[in-house]
């Protein structure tokens, strides 16, 4: 058995310009997520030129659905990746395999070689979500953890406005127009990724992860060496006198994973599995085609587009930033059941709406972003939960399996479906499949009031234990 302060001594330190260096290096990723998603949002009409790719709508929710594939298979690889090698190893590889694929991406020259190229650009991007919150989630005090964890994920609609902005810039038909401006939109990624990659190197290992490794010398030299850059700036740290004791085990076989989902986690599973599924098709259901929407229903020209996604992109970002210290205060379950629940019922009012014709494209645009500004804490909090409730021996490939499962079910057959209802042209089909995703919402809203668990403010060990906890520490904590 290895007793350590580790954790203690993470979970005590105040915040410092080295904990917003380790946000910034890796929660960049969710930005990345975003800038892809929306550039190929916000270039679908572009796309559809003949002097492009000359793609149809069904064919660009096929693609879209290529990076999700992509994305969850990525997440899949490198979440076992991570739970084995090491949280480090694998968001510096992902987003290396990421940069390459984003700027092959723009050399793409049929519906087959961009569906390819979207598939690799998706796999890096979902092994980033394993690796990336696994070691912020181990990294983080655990008094703001979820204020953290729910602000990072919102990043992502810094990268969709990004995506957008990119979008109105290179596709003036003055300028370089829709033939050329969607591939410097894609090699934009990939100088960002570069960028961020130079960042990211001086980032360390989780020490909660060498622990568990018995790697317990190594981990003492990296919480020291924080501690040295913390205390520059805030003085001497309190003594920590509370103890973990456990022993170190390899990371489990996918057969122990399977039988402890089943067994001693099987609660939380289903808990991650509703939220993960619930908030994968919400999402990615909408936002692929939301620019066709545009086009198709309202004639928003392709070049203007763009402007429609800056609001949407702005409830989004806001919404997390603003809820994000009630997930600290009021606690999870009562906030993850309350975002869910506001966010469905006003999907269901909101395509209501649309489908009457009682909103143009502004005020549609509006109500996006008042719903999404609730909907997007409800999202990041699916991936707080999963990241948080399993121990550290699982926890990259539960979020990976969660992630991977949830949109597969929820996010996978999203984008053709409402890409071939837009093309139908019936504002009452796409109604319908709307008001499904609404409904799946306000269900998923149930289960975290039934299910959830009451982390708020407690160490990850505290919420659960490693595998190879003492015995004793173990039993005496709820599992289910």
């Amino acid at each position: 058995m290895l007793e350590t302060t580790i954790p203690a001594r993470l979970d005590r330190l105040p915040w410092s310009p080295w904990h917003w260096r380790v946000v910034i290096a890796l929660g960049v990723s969710w930005l990345l997520d975003g800038l892809e998603v929306t550039v190929v949002g916000s270039l679908g009409p572009a796309l559809q030129r003949p002097d492009t790719l000359g793609l149809t709508a069904s064919q660009i929710g096929w693609a879209a659905s290529a990076y999700i594939g992509g994305a969850v298979l990525g997440a899949l690889v490198f979440g076992r990746m991570a739970d084995s090698l090491g949280r480090k190893r694998m968001f510096l590889v992902t987003l290396v395999v990421y940069l390459v694929a984003t700027v092959f991406t723009a050399f793409s020259f049929d519906l087959w070689s961009f569906a390819l190229c979207r598939f690799v650009t998706g796999f890096g991007i979902g092994g980033e979500y394993a690796a990336i919150n696994s070691a912020i989630d181990e990294l983080i005090p655990a008094r703001v953890r979820g204020t953290v964890d729910l602000a990072i994920n919102g990043t992502f609609w810094v990268g969709a406005a990004m995506g957008a902005g990119l979008s109105i810039v290179l596709l003036q038909p003055d300028w370089l127009g829709a033939q050329w401006g969607w591939r410097l939109a894609f090699l934009a990624g990939g100088v960002l990724g570069f960028a961020i990659l130079l960042v990211r190197r001086h980032v360390p290992e989780s020490p909660r992860w060498l622990i568990r490794h018995g790697r317990a010398e190594e981990a003492e030299k990296v919480v020291l060496d924080i501690e040295r850059q913390v205390e520059k700036s805030h003085g001497p740290l309190p003594a920590v006198t509370a103890r973990l004791s456990m022993r170190a085990l390899a990371a489990p076989g996918w057969t122990e994973i399977a039988r402890l989902m089943a067994t001693r986690f099987r609660r939380r599973a289903a808990l991650g599995l509703t939220l993960m599924a619930a908030q994968a098709l919400f999402y990615n259901a909408i936002f692929f085609t939301y620019a066709l929407v545009l086009a198709r229903f309202y004639g928003v020209p392709e070049e203007h587009v763009g402007y429609y996604i800056f609001p949407f992109a702005l409830g989004n970002f806001l919404g997390p930033l603003v809820l994000g210290r009630l997930f600290d205060s009021i606690g999870r379950r009562k906030m993850i059941a309350a975002t869910y629940t506001v966010a469905g019922l006003g999907l269901i009012a909101t395509g209501y709406a649309f489908a009457s014709g009682a909103v143009g494209p502004i005020g549609l645009s509006l109500c996006w972003s008042a719903i999404f500004f609730v909907a997007s804490a409800a999202a990041s909090s699916a991936y707080l939960t999963v990241s948080e409730i399993f121990p550290v021996e699982m926890r990259a490939i539960s979020i990976s399996l969660f992630y991977a499962i949830g949109t597969a079910l929820g996010g996978f057959i999203g984008p053709p479906l409402y890409g071939a209802l837009i093309e139908s042209g019936s504002r009452q089909a796409l109604f319908a499949a709307y008001a499904f995703a609404g409904v799946l919402m306000c269900l998923a809203a149930g289960v975290a009031a039934w299910l959830g668990v009451d982390a708020e403010r407690k160490s990850l060990e505290e919420v659960c234990p490693p595998l190879g906890a003492d015995v004793s520490e173990r039993g005496s904590r709820a599992h289910l």
